[in-house]
């Protein structure tokens, strides 16, 4: 039996909030790294206060045992790994609209695609395969790599993207003999520690008014993947997968009051199509396991 009682409407109400969470924790990263602070400390100093957090809560309850795994080095190296996602993405949006960011992130559906059949060796159709290059054809578009498009800042977040992908392939993975907690807990531990590293060599100076953004930062993480992981225990993933999508609108709201920035043309006719072979990808799947 579920633990918690199905409530699509309200998984729905979640998964939007959660959404909106991240879409303002991106804003105050890209208004961070747009002060000349790099990427890279911003990541440090959010880790440095979200894995104390992670290890008082679980202490609070009684459950540190969760956070025993088999393959500490497993783990330990797809955080490591994983410092390049936020890096890649915090770093882009020094220059791109926030907006413009979301719609080429959302490549993530055809990258997992294209990798679970490579990697994991699942079984993907004519159809599918067929929105992966459809899709990355909308991804184009909303680069305009032949007009003003800021191509190098777009490949960072295909970047962002990629090492997304595998962090979740490897959390599937890795899932099988350990727990989520010890999953997330290792994840933020490894880019800390990653993001630390490099730190002597990009730190700045931390004003009051900084240190209360990165906490806002930390703050916002911890709560966006809480509601983000309340919304699929209530919710069916197939209720709940296009409304990942109102990032979109979140980011065009915050882009346009705080920076004035809007999406061109481009931008928007890559976002239909990259949406529109997202969602054919979701339904696609959802036939797939049905099956």
């Amino acid at each position: 039996m579920s633990r918690y009682q199905t409530n699509n409407l309200l998984g729905i109400g979640l998964m939007m909030l959660a959404m909106l969470l991240f879409e303002v924790m991106d804003a105050v990263a890209k208004w961070l790294v747009g002060t000349d602070m790099s990427a890279i400390q911003v990541i440090a100093v959010r880790s440095w206060i979200i894995v104390p957090l992670i290890l008082l809560g679980l202490a609070l309850r009684g459950e540190l045992a969760e956070l025993k795994t088999r393959r500490p080095l497993a783990h330990l190296g797809r955080g490591m790994l994983g410092f390049l996602a936020p890096y890649t993405f915090f770093t882009s949006l020094k220059t791109l609209p926030l907006a413009d960011a979301t719609v080429v992130f959302f490549s993530a559906a055809f990258i997992l695609t294209a990798a679970s059949a490579l990697i994991l060796k699942e079984k993907v159709g004519i159809h599918r395969w067929s929105a992966v290059v459809i899709g990355f054809g909308g991804v184009v578009i909303a680069m305009n790599p032949q007009g003003n498009g800021d191509v190098p800042a777009y490949l960072m977040v295909l970047c962002a993207t990629t090492i997304y992908s595998f962090i979740f392939i490897s959390g599937k993975q890795l899932s099988k003999q350990d727990s989520i907690t010890s999953l997330v807990f290792s994840l933020h531990l490894g880019m800390g520690l990653s993001a630390s590293l490099l730190l002597p060599w990009v730190w700045v100076p931390v004003s009051l008014e900084t240190l209360a953004a990165l906490t806002v930062i930390a703050a916002i993480a911890l709560v966006a993947h809480y509601v983000f992981t309340i919304a699929f225990a209530r919710a069916d993933v197939s209720v709940l997968a296009p409304f990942e999508y109102t990032a979109l609108v979140w980011a065009t709201i915050i882009g346009y009051v705080v920076w004035l920035d809007f999406p061109s043309s481009e931008v928007w006719v890559g976002a239909v199509i990259i949406i529109g072979c997202g969602l054919y990808v979701i339904h696609r799947e959802s036939l797939h396991h049905k099956s």
